[in-house]
């Protein structure tokens, strides 16, 4: 990983990971969510750092259902709920170690057994990013973002 670190994230980072967001996506979430979220999941909550600052993140929760590739079972879920890297630095591996590192603190720390998120389908890079960690396109959501656009719900099982 040469050229940047990945940590887990701290109260500090949160207005640097706020400005990624607002700078790389259309969905936004106020401070208390984010605050939440680290908070509450901590350990699966990580930014990446490159020339001493803060160039993406990723934020995960833990959730309890019945899951999307094996219905049938009860477990515990992961959501990776945004994950965002500056524009300037995309194209460097840094959001492949931020889902890799996550993935691993998912099943590590919270003992999850699948992982989920939502991705517009128009967002080819991540979509190939996802399937190279091995996610599937589960179901596409119709008008699942404000602005009506569709989303691929995508999951994998770690094991």
């Amino acid at each position: 990983m040469a050229g940047f670190t990945i940590r887990k994230a701290r109260l500090e980072d949160l207005p640097q990971v706020i400005n990624i967001n607002l700078i790389s996506l259309r969905e936004h979430y106020p401070e208390d969510f984010w605050r939440q979220h680290l908070e509450m999941w901590g350990e699966a909550f990580l930014v990446a750092e490159a020339d001493s600052k803060i160039v993406g993140y990723v934020m995960s929760r833990v959730e309890r259902g019945f899951g999307y590739l094996r219905k049938s079972l009860y477990k515990k879920l992961g959501h990776i709920v945004s994950i965002a890297v500056m524009p300037e630095y995309r194209g460097r591996g840094i959001g492949y170690a931020l889902m890799t590192e996550a993935l691993k603190k998912l099943k590590e720390v919270y003992d999850v057994k699948e992982v989920y998120l939502e991705v517009r389908v128009s967002n080819e890079p991540a979509i190939r990013l996802y399937e190279k960690l091995g996610f599937k396109k589960v179901q596409r959501i119709k008008y699942y973002y404000l602005d009506g656009e569709d989303a691929w719900l995508m999951s994998i099982e770690l094991s």
